[in-house]
């Protein structure tokens, strides 16, 4: 999933920030003020960092969907902050500036790394608002997932809609009753509909999204397996390990090296139905 995939839609058609976290490097606090004020709750979370060492801290802690780099103040702590999109690649960067001529520099910096856009600062706040909305993690991983690979039979109503709801977190943890709720029907119900005959049962496809989640995380330099374990939410790498033989039949370390074709085709292997029928992700 790369930084330029665009809009993500869900079942809806609305774009999709389920639980989204925007990642600011931010030492001026008028740079603060204008990312809280342009980024509203019902987005997600803005987590603020004044150094460049809590910034890099911070993308180990949490699922981070969007990075914003303040490059107004070029310095070793700016220089370190904007660099860390090499180690991230799944995360959306931008950068904000006043587009200043003593800027250049570090616009072509971002321009190098990739950045998706460095807004200027003052004037894109609406940008930046929709970008995030439209160009994190999740909303780029729910697009890209958005329908089931035809190898999981996923083609009842009830499914499709599960399923998309699964993937709009992006990978985070998500248990059977909370889709139900979203779906406006009991858990029991969820449970019984979504795994008719041999089709995959609701808790091995949770299991599978996260998965394909960790392999796509797995590919960021700035993350080991323990890392990608504490962001996605398992309970420990052991966790993450032992659902990762379970599910798709490998190991964390090889998660890197599979794609999503590979992982739906090993689950879909006798790999889809865990013996409790319908249980909540882990």
């Amino acid at each position: 999933m790369t930084r330029a995939e665009g809009l993500t839609r869900g079942a809806s058609g609305a774009p999709t920030s389920a639980g989204m976290l925007v990642l600011s490097y931010t030492p001026r606090e008028r740079t603060r003020a204008l990312a809280r004020a342009a980024l509203p709750r019902r987005l997600g979370r803005v987590v603020h960092a004044r150094s460049a060492d809590e910034f890099a801290a911070l993308f180990r802690a949490e699922l981070v969907d969007v990075a914003l780099v303040d490059i107004s103040a070029p310095g070793e702590q700016t220089l370190r902050a904007t660099q860390l999109a090499r180690e991230y690649p799944s995360v959306t960067f931008f950068g904000l500036a006043p587009y200043r001529s003593v800027d250049a520099p570090m616009i072509a910096l971002c321009a190098e790394l990739d950045y998706a856009d460095v807004l200027a600062e003052g004037v894109d706040e609406s940008v930046l608002r929709h970008a995030v909305a439209t160009q994190g993690y999740s909303a780029r991983f729910a697009r890209a997932l958005h329908d089931p690979p035809s190898a999981l039979a996923l083609t009842l109503p009830v499914q499709l809609a599960t399923w998309r709801q699964i993937v709009a977190r992006g990978g985070r943890p998500v248990r059977t009753a909370e889709l139900a709720r979203a779906l406006g029907v009991t858990r029991e119900h969820l449970s019984r509909s979504f795994a008719p005959a041999s089709a995959p049962n609701l808790k091995r496809v949770i299991d599978l999204v996260r998965l394909v989640a960790a392999a796509d995380l797995c590919k960021n330099p700035g993350y080991d397996v323990r890392d990608v374990a504490h962001v996605l939410g398992f309970a420990s790498s052991s966790h993450l390990s032992t659902a990762a033989h379970r599910v798709v039949g490998t190991s964390p370390a090889s998660l890197a090296r599979l794609r999503m074709g590979d992982l739906v085709e090993r689950f879909a292997r006798g790999r889809g139905r865990s013996r409790r029928r319908g249980a909540g992700s882990e």
